[in-house]
């Protein structure tokens, strides 16, 4: 049996034991697998979550009114006409030429309705220097954004012609368009650099193509294959685009992880002069039961999202725990199959030069990989515990220290794109002539009859008061949609952009204006929606959520960590490093993100806040990611330590042999995280600064200092478990005993994996 059989137990082993034996129909399997998810789910379709179910609060309940109502809300656009010259006005001839051309032009496109004159729905600024023309997209609102591009050609045409005044288009249809075009293009920019990225420094990792190549083409898979079971899974629990980029996300940086786990592992063995077959028995028992432990652990991580009640984080969610889980499988059994189809040619294509940087040291017999860098960092760190504790633990709190004061918003359209975009420009000067008439607060007015004196009357009222409380300078809009007995009422909030003094003004109307108004009519329904009230209910939800999704994703990673590891120690200190390593990314998010500190550095001058989503987000994804890297680091000190070594001998054993392969992996992940930090976007410029920057913390500081820094303090206190905890189920029993330099032929009580 070569050079050396092993005693393994569990399910990685197993599996690879079985992939390994059975190596055409394992990979078979998964091709199959693969082809039917994604045609099953290109048959079946996507089904996307509704705007309805995005919403929360009096959001949700004004859009499920205009939806059962049957209203098919039009987007709606305007027109900035603005003098360039002091001395110009409206009421001047040169201003109402290019009105009136711009009526015709828009008109004359076919693709609007309603154009109206400001010089009759007197939407004229105070200086009288602005007006605004105002029309609807025709047809469904979701796809104006589709449709709009020959009324921007026809705007632009106008401004050519009109040269005394500036002439810029901006509204629902015109913003969708920017942010589809910025969006899409800056998915696409991640999508085509993160795959050469990774296998850039695959290449550099292993200098071998056929290595690298290899888990590349396993999370390319697994997020082929997840594509599909989304589109099947949608039909019971909606999907969108965002849940499908982070799966992306996701699914790239978990399946080359898991894949460079066990190939390393499969490496080392070989390289210590072990046959093929015993390595790869070796890797399925150690890294892969470390993938099944770190994978279990981030899809409980990626399901504490399913708790938050809102429709676009269980699509994250559930996306990716299916990509995470997907990745698992293939890793556990397609993957010993290739590398037991493969053999030696796992090591062709070398490239001349491309070598870890590390050294072979000879320990017990085999032959370990350990690297320099960390072997010399190790030596001080367990020289020094408390030093190192005190440093790296001291540091990463005062990192984590501006967290505290985090400020999260929907980011509005001047603080997602900065003035890299003529539109914000466009969206600026209209704000500041008609402050919050961008983006107004919308009224849903459901009565029993809308026409009765007393609702007019009500709404009369309540377009007089909006401006009279100072929560709206107007013009207040008022649409009466007679069949169905709604009213639209429409009112700019002051405030424009700054959310905080909008949601200021936003109170002003729920508290005070509707109780006093609309409120006091039997019957009536007057939920407040709109871009600034979205942000407030969102906020609002997603902080109700917060306990029950951070007390789920901590008690059940706590257990399974204990379980995999039968340590309370263990358990618990794993989770307070991972708490510190996600509150030391927020620290830096906010530092850069809201206070500006650093901020030029990533193209973030202005924002002033964190996306409202953000925070739980990264809370779920780093809890999740994060516990790879513990996972396999922990797991080879235990490893050690089974096979008779001291504590703090395991630790430097354990610590230095995966220093490799943690970095290796680390770096990948900072480098297609960090792509997504130079995008347009300030929403995915802040997610691929603070997973980056988390990863980074992750891999060195905390897995390189403060682990075995602690590990060194407790000693054999990190393998304590009470008695009363001994009847839990035992899942620790993959590590296989290392055999010894010299095989003895003559035993045949060795259990063939």
């Amino acid at each position: 049996m070569g050079n050396g059989d092993i005693r393994v137990r569990g399910i990685a082993a197993r599996a690879g034991g079985w992939s390994a034996r059975h190596r055409w129909a394992a990979v078979g399997i998964w091709v199959l697998f693969v082809v039917l998810a994604m045609g099953i789910g290109s048959a079946a379709g996507r089904v996307d979550v509704r705007d309805s179910d995005q919403l929360k609060g009096e959001t949700s309940t004004a859009a499920h009114i205009i939806e059962e109502a049957g209203i098919e809300e039009p987007a709606s656009e305007s027109v900035l006409i603005q003098a360039k010259d002091k001395g110009l006005t409206a009421t001047d001839g040169e201003f109402r030429a290019a009105v009136d051309a711009v009526i015709r032009a828009v008109d004359g496109t076919g693709e609007a309705s309603g154009v109206t004159s400001p010089y009759d729905t007197r939407t004229i600024s105070k200086d009288e220097r602005s007006a605004l023309v105002q029309f609807d997209v025709k047809g469904d609102s979701e796809t104006a954004g589709e449709r709009i591009e020959p009324v921007l050609k026809a705007v632009e045409g106008v401004q050519k012609e009109h040269g005394q005044v500036r002439i810029e288009e901006i509204g629902g249809a015109s913003m969708m368009k920017t942010f589809d075009d910025a969006f899409g293009d800056d998915f696409q920019k991640a999508e085509y650099s993160a795959v050469p990225v990774a296998l850039g420094i695959l290449l550099i990792a292993f200098g071998a193509v056929v290595a690298a190549l290899l888990p590349v083409a396993l999370a390319i898979t697994a997020i082929m294959a997840t594509m599909g079971l989304m589109a099947i899974v949608s039909h019971a629990m909606p999907m969108s685009d965002t849940a499908n980029s982070v799966m992306l996300l996701v699914g790239l940086a978990v399946g080359v992880d898991y894949c460079l786990f066990y190939l390393r592992r499969e490496r080392e063995e070989r390289e210590a002069g072990r046959d093929a077959q015993t390595a790869l028995r070796i890797a399925a028992a150690t890294s892969g039961r470390a993938i099944i432990v770190s994978g279990v652990t981030v899809c409980v991580a990626m399901a504490g999202m399913l708790f938050t009640g809102l429709a676009e984080f269980e699509a994250m969610g559930l996306a990716s725990l299916m990509v995470v889980a997907v990745a698992m499988v293939g890793s556990v059994t397609v993957l010993p199959a290739l590398l037991s189809l493969l053999g030696e040619r796992v090591e062709k294509g070398k490239i001349p030069f491309l070598h870890p940087q590390s050294k072979l040291r000879r320990n017990r017999g085999g032959v370990n990989r350990e690297s320099r860098f960390w072997t010399a960092v190790l030596k001080g760190v367990l020289a020094r515990p408390v030093v190192s504790v005190a440093v790296a633990g001291g540091a990463l709190l005062a990192i984590a220290a501006p967290a505290l004061g985090m400020k999260t918003e929907q980011l509005t359209l001047d603080k997602e794109f900065g003035d890299s975009l003529p539109i914000v420009q466009t969206y600026n000067r209209l704000n500041e002539a008609f402050p919050g008439g961008s983006e107004p607060a919308e009224v849903v007015v459901k009565a029993k009859d809308i026409n009765s004196a007393e609702v007019k009357s009500a709404l009369a009222d309540f377009r007089e008061r909006a401006i009279s409380s100072g929560a709206s300078r107007g013009p207040v809009e008022i649409k009466v949609h007679d069949a169905q007995n709604l009213a639209f009422v429409y009112v700019p909030l002051v405030g424009g952009s700054d959310l905080d003094r909008a949601g200021e003004s936003l109170d002003k109307l729920r508290d005070e204006v509707r109780p006093a108004t609309l409120g006091k009519v039997d019957g009536v329904e007057a939920p407040i929606t709109g871009q600034v009230a979205g942000s407030k209910d969102f906020n609002d939800e997603l902080g109700g959520a917060v306990v029950p999704v951070f007390a789920f994703v901590v008690v059940f990673a706590f257990g399974l960590m204990l379980l995999s590891f039968r340590s309370l120690t263990v358990a618990v200190t794993s989770i307070v490093l991972n708490l510190l390593s996600v509150g030391a990314a927020y620290g830096i998010l906010v530092a850069v993100f809201q206070h500006g500190w650093g901020a030029s550095l990533v193209g973030a001058e202005g924002v002033g806040a964190i996306i409202t989503w953000l925070p739980l987000f990264l809370f779920v994804i780093l809890f999740g990611l994060s516990m790879d890297y513990h996972v396999f680091v922990v797991s080879r000190i235990r490893e050690a330590r089974l096979r008779g070594r001291t504590t703090k001998d395991a630790i430097q054993h354990g610590v230095v042999t995966t220093a490799g392969v943690v970095t290796s992996a680390a770096v990948i992940m900072v480098a297609v995280f960090a792509i997504f930090g130079t995008l347009s976007m300030q929403s995915m410029k802040q997610m691929g600064v603070g997973l980056a920057a988390a990863v980074l913390i992750d891999a060195t500081i905390i897995r390189g200092v403060l682990l075995p820094a602690v590990m060194a303090l407790l000693g054999e206190r990190n393998w304590y478990l009470p008695k009363w905890l001994h009847r839990l189920p035992d899942l620790t029993h993959d590590e296989s005993p290392e055999p010894g330099p010299v095989p003895d032929s003559r035993r045949d009580d060795a259990v063939r994996v």
